[in-house]
């Protein structure tokens, strides 16, 4: 039995620390895209970051990159429909199931073609271990993975930061996010 408990706590060690995989054809999409953006920040990056950006002389920003362990964005726009794989997007997709994450928006538009899916990852303690964000629309996708520990209501403060889109938590928003 006590075996059996070690080899689940390891288990779940190595799935929290799981590094995020894009499939290889996802990577590929820069070269079809009209428009791309890749951000790949880990832990090193980030405390990098912190020394030159203007902005973190706020201990409130300290603090939010202080948690964080990597900021990975990749998003394509495309001239044309179908020039990346919906198989390709639930490849990605499928790398965030429970226990670890939870599936807390899912929203699928048959109207515009559009599908958004939003991921928290439990940090304990009443913290966010990570969230995703996967947008797949038509002519455009974006992944957006934030990992490491931060408040529920730190979210709001990464708009705008590393290309992640600006949210807008007061329901008086346009519906198109806003990209810094």
């Amino acid at each position: 039995m006590r075996i059996a408990i070690m080899l689940w706590a390891v288990g779940l060690m190595q799935l929290s620390a799981q590094e995020i995989k894009l499939p290889a054809s996802l990577e590929k999409l820069s070269s079809k895209a009209e428009e791309s953006v890749e951000v790949t920040l880990d832990s090193n990056m980030l405390k990098l970051f912190a020394k030159f950006d203007k902005d973190v002389d706020d201990a409130a920003t300290r603090k939010l990159l202080a948690g964080l362990e990597s900021v990975y964005v990749r998003s394509f726009q495309f001239a044309f429909e179908d020039e990346y794989k919906m198989a390709d997007v639930d490849a990605v997709r499928a790398q965030f199931q429970a226990p670890a994450w939870s599936r807390i928006v899912g929203v699928r538009s048959k109207r515009n073609g559009g599908d958004v899916d939003v991921y928290f990852k439990d940090g304990g303690n009443g913290k966010l271990g990570g969230i995703v964000v996967i947008s797949a629309e038509p002519t455009e996708f974006t992944f957006v993975s934030i990992v490491g520990t931060l408040q529920p209501e730190q979210l709001a403060d990464l708009g705008g930061q590393f290309h992640i889109p600006r949210l807008d938590l007061s329901g008086r928003g346009t519906g198109r996010r806003e990209l810094k």
